[in-house]
């Protein structure tokens, strides 16, 4: 188990992090104390895409916003914008229980960065992972 150091803002209307967004996902992110972000969220049968399945388009955007605000690790002023991503789906993520991302920075310039991500599911197991490109934005 990764120690917590820092538990990053939500915000109002985003999708994926945003408390007062009743559509979406309410996820929480965490700075660790190995300089990486971690996710926690508990999607529901509402973002299904087989039955007891979570849309992959639901896992791709978590982890692309996971990844993409790892940057505020080491640059905390910074939002991104994504330039590419790549997926892997290695098994079906399930709905209805805790699942956990993480992520971190592979390689920081002056405009870009890139990053991986995996996601795992309520039993550890690993389910997605994925590298992506991202341009840094005021």
């Amino acid at each position: 188990m990764k120690k917590i150091i820092r538990k990053h803002e939500n915000s109002k209307h985003c999708f994926i992090c945003g408390l007062e967004n009743d559509k979406g996902l309410k996820a929480e992110f965490f700075e660790t104390e190995t300089g990486e972000l971690a996710c926690i969220f508990m999607p529901s049968e509402k973002y299904q895409g087989y039955p007891g399945v979570l849309h992959g388009g639901i896992s791709a955007a978590v982890l692309d916003e996971l990844i993409g605000r790892a940057i505020n690790i080491e640059e905390r002023d910074k939002f991104a914008m994504t330039t590419s991503l790549n997926l892997k789906y290695k098994k079906p993520v399930p709905y209805g229980v805790k699942l956990m991302g993480i992520a971190k920075i592979t390689k920081n310039t002056r405009l870009l960065y890139e990053g991986e991500g995996t996601l795992y599911d309520d039993k550890g197991n690993e389910c997605i992972s994925a590298k992506g490109k991202y341009m840094k934005i005021p």
